[in-house]
């Protein structure tokens, strides 16, 4: 797989704070990443360095293209959806597709209107008109419609109702993915978009903490239901996190001998948002 993104050692400090620490992440094409952590911990501003948005110490390419120094031919090839979908109230639908084919020179009308007709929204409404959902839509379809290699999304779906959040990602695949390209997305809801990442990074005080495919994970994660009296048996095992309801307690392994925890209780894949809170409350301890 050819790299798209490549970060190595980059740090990023607020006067005396340091919100980036050491951070080495590989974005290849056909990659669909998922960059997760509490609030605070510098997703926001990871993504802000790639996209050549604040100045950083370290190395990041995109496309082999340096972020600050070589922006305007980085953007070419490389979208943004920010965690607030702003466009003019003014704005007319017709008017806003009308700007992105002036301005960008890899952007298809056609494409957005496509994306478009599967929607609500009309093109001659304009965006006071619209509700919060049929904005983020708009700002979707003109996204997609940019031959992008590199798709950045920042919390893209906040606030937003759980039926338009699962359009967003549905259109997403759609519209969007191919197995050259790649996307970056940083979530507090990585239940809802676990299904299509094929990689996850969990960041915490400005470190990745843990990198790998979603396959990977599964296999290295265990969940087990142990019964009250293994508990004590399970708990020299060091279980990242354990969870008593009703007589039983789950516990969480990372890197245990599968057959051995099958001698506890019944064994399971974990969701990620199961081995989120384990390797969190881990870094935490």
């Amino acid at each position: 797989m050819s790299s798209l993104i490549s970060i190595s050692n980059l740090n990023k400090s607020y006067g005396n704070k340091k919100v980036l620490s050491g951070i080495n992440l590989s974005v290849n094409a056909g990659q669909i990443v998922g960059l997760v952590g509490p609030n605070g911990a510098g997703k926001t501003t990871c993504l802000q360095a790639i996209l050549g948005l604040t100045d950083f110490e370290g190395d990041i390419s995109v496309l082999g293209h340096h972020p600050r120094k070589d922006r305007v031919n980085m953007l070419k090839d490389v979208a943004y959806i920010a965690d607030v979908a702003i466009l003019p109230k003014w704005l007319k639908v017709s008017q806003a597709l009308s700007y992105m084919q002036e301005i960008h020179p890899n952007f298809s009308i056609e494409k957005a209107q496509a994306f478009l007709a599967k929607t609500n929204i009309e093109l001659k409404d304009k965006v006071k008109a619209l509700s919060k959902g049929m904005v983020a839509q708009l700002h979707l379809a003109l996204i997609l419609a940019i031959d992008a290699k590199v798709l950045i999304l920042d919390e893209p779906t906040l606030g937003l109702d759980i039926l338009t959040r699962r359009q967003f990602y549905s259109h997403l695949l759609e519209d969007f993915y191919t197995e050259d390209k790649c996307i970056v997305i940083t979530t507090h809801q990585i239940e809802e978009i676990e299904h299509i990442l094929t990689d996850v990074a969990f960041i915490q005080k400005g470190k990745i903490v843990l990198a790998q495919s979603t396959d990977e994970i599964r296999q290295r994660f265990n969940l087990v239901s142990v019964s009250n009296e293994h508990v004590p048996q399970a708990d020299e095992l060091k279980p990242l996190f354990k969870n008593s309801m009703m007589g039983l307690t789950t516990m969480l392994f990372d890197n245990q001998d599968k057959a051995t925890l099958q001698g506890l209780g019944k064994v399971s894949v974990p969701s990620l948002a199961d081995v989120f809170v384990g390797v969190m409350n881990k870094e935490t301890c």
